[in-house]
């Protein structure tokens, strides 16, 4: 079951009550999520919302469709204060899409929600992408400054198995360049190595190379939000096997490359799954 990589998605526009939505679970040290669209036009084959209830009972693949969320940017802004008013707001954009999914080009509902929280931040935002549409931002995100961290997401330095795994998302190659813009505009940098697929020995010191501000490694089995049976459900085990690689889909894989980015990063700046996301 390979991913879908349909670039014509089924969108539709939706007004929004409520952007800021309560977290729980994966997600303690934040107050709330924020996510930008509903569905997400990259279709990673491993996403663990093909899991859950937006995905499951639209009726159309996951990937093949995205709502839009119309930003009324007065509504979000008396949204955000309000919860401010109440104690710290920390928020991760996002946990259920990529805010710089292919649509966001045209779209720009990531930036005007940015926009907002330039002019009035949270105590901290953590955006979450594995895409160089981020950089696009960078004057805006350096606004949010000290409450801000970009964290990219990059599980392998093989490109094949970038492709047999996610057709729909960045090259590689793309990611890592938007990684250097980012801390050349002294932006916090997270990598997020989530999930780890699988690699070259070379991985952990390209990683070592981009000077991020951590590396957060994870896996199907700690990151899933369910150990591992989300994942389980989704059928990968066929494209490990179409790439020879079955023995990374074991709980136990990421220590090898564990061990290997102990040998070139400071002990401050390597993370194991949840913790390395924490605010």
């Amino acid at each position: 079951m390979h991913a879908s990589n349909n670039h014509a998605a089924v969108v539709r526009h939706k007004p929004v009550r409520q952007w800021l939505t309560p977290t729980s679970g994966y997600l303690t040290g934040y107050t709330h999520t924020l996510n930008p669209y509903i569905g997400c036009d990259f279709a990673c084959s491993y996403c663990y919302v093909r899991r859950m209830p937006p995905a499951l009972f639209r009726g159309i693949p996951w990937g093949e469709w995205v709502d839009v969320k119309e930003v009324a940017p007065h509504r979000f802004a008396a949204e955000l204060a309000r919860k401010k008013s109440k104690g710290p707001v920390r928020i991760f954009m996002s946990s259920a899409t990529d805010p710089y999914q292919r649509l966001e080009a045209k779209e720009h509902v990531t930036r005007s929600l940015l926009e907002v929280m330039a002019a009035d931040p949270p105590e901290f935002l953590l955006i979450q992408t594995r895409s160089p549409l981020v950089t696009r931002d960078l004057e805006l995100i350096r606004q949010l400054l000290p409450h801000v961290r970009v964290s990219m997401t990059i599980e392998t330095d093989r490109e094949d198995v970038r492709r047999a795994f996610t057709p729909g998302t960045p090259p590689l190659a793309a990611r890592i360049e938007a990684c250097r813009a980012v801390r050349k505009a002294d932006v916090p940098l997270q990598v997020a190595v989530s999930p780890l697929l699988p690699c070259t020995d070379r991985f952990a010191e390209q990683l070592a190379g981009l000077d991020a501000d951590r590396i957060v490694l994870d896996d199907f089995f700690m990151g899933d939000g369910s150990g591992g049976k989300r994942t389980r459900q989704l059928g990968l085990q066929p494209i490990f096997a179409e790439l020879g690689a079955e023995q990374w889909f074991d709980p136990t894989a990421y220590l090898h490359v564990h061990a290997q980015l102990k040998d070139v990063l400071p002990e401050d700046k390597l993370y194991v799954s949840q913790p390395g996301f924490l605010p």
